[in-house]
């Protein structure tokens, strides 16, 4: 039977640690798996809870009179030494509601100002990033950005640039750019729909 034996933390890192599973596969053979976690301790991994709690947000936010345009950033990220693009995001503070992180987020990474939409539960569900490597969840929070587009807000260890794409930059973008998952699949749906919050039901 499989099993989670032991749990050994290896960091101690404000943003991500790592933890030493000790482990026995389905065939009784002990082994190690090493997960990257949210979680401060062992006892809060969402293998020892089993609750699923949103560790961060995405913003899938339209822009403009005509909401024609997505907000995207392109974003340097350490893992790949380049830049990416991606959908605002940000973590959920400890006793933060996901989508007063959302709107935090939005303005403090674009400026811009977030109208979440009111949408059934299930499509803002917190889901899991990548399993294979880490338990992270997150939510997603739908709605419309306005105002001004600004960078003053975002911290110094940020490298980021704030884009308005409209469907030709989008399909520019999958062409041509590297996408984290999560972004790519809503800008596909985005690319092919007049209306692309349609399957919310708005």
């Amino acid at each position: 039977m499989v099993s989670i034996d032991k749990i050994t933390q290896k960091t101690q890192n404000r943003f991500v640690n790592l933890y030493d599973l000790d482990v026995t596969h389905r065939n009784g053979e002990a082994s190690h798996y090493y997960v990257a976690s949210r979680a401060k301790t062992e006892k809060d991994l969402k293998c020892v809870t089993h609750e699923n709690h949103p560790d961060g947000v995405i913003i899938y936010a339209l822009y403009g009179e005509a909401r024609d345009r997505v907000v995207l950033i392109r974003q340097y990220r350490y893992p790949l030494g380049d830049y990416v693009y991606e959908f605002p995001a940000g973590l959920v503070e400890k006793g933060e509601d996901y989508r007063g992180a959302a709107v935090r987020e939005m303005h403090e990474e674009t400026g811009l100002v977030l109208t979440p939409l009111d949408v059934d539960p299930m499509f803002e569900e917190p889901r899991f990033t990548t399993v294979g490597l880490t338990d992270e969840s997150c939510a997603t929070v739908y709605g419309y950005a306005e105002g001004k587009v600004s960078n003053r807000f975002i911290e110094e260890s940020e490298e980021l640039e704030i884009v308005l794409a409209d469907r030709d930059e989008v399909r520019r973008i999958l062409k041509e750019e590297k996408v984290a998952i999560m972004c790519a699949y809503q800008l596909m749906h985005f690319l092919v729909n007049d209306e692309p919050f349609r399957f919310l039901g708005k």
